[in-house]
């Protein structure tokens, strides 16, 4: 079974949005991935010294196929120094993992899917 690892930035952290329906819709498309026989899990990260040791404790857990890095962090230009960090992160503990870009919490499986 394929494995991914979706990395996204935590809706608690992000003011003015519904942090729980939005962590519940990262739930329902973990749920998807489950439909299509992919093995998936989720790190959310926030913008401080936690990032580097969460996602370095996730990429280590296992040998993933691909890690998807969400739109959250990608398209908020403030973010960009995390992006490069989670980058570098995937690259050196994970270098066997296609890195893979969703546009929405919603098509994650689709991003894997590209590289799977």
């Amino acid at each position: 079974m394929s494995s991914v690892l979706v990395v996204g930035y935590d809706p608690q952290a992000i003011p003015g949005v519904d942090g729980p329906a939005l962590h519940a819709a990262l739930d329902a498309e973990l749920v998807r991935f489950g439909e299509h026989g992919i093995d998936a899990a989720m790190t959310l990260i926030v913008f401080d010294e936690s990032a580097d040791p969460t996602l370095v404790t996730s990429l280590s857990e296992r040998p993933w196929d691909v890690v998807v890095i969400g739109g959250g962090i990608r398209k908020a230009e403030e973010l960009l120094p995390l992006f490069e960090q989670i980058v570098n992160l995937v690259r050196r503990h994970a270098p066997q993992a296609a890195i893979a870009f969703n546009t929405s919490g919603g098509d994650s499986v689709e991003a894997a899917q590209r590289w799977l």
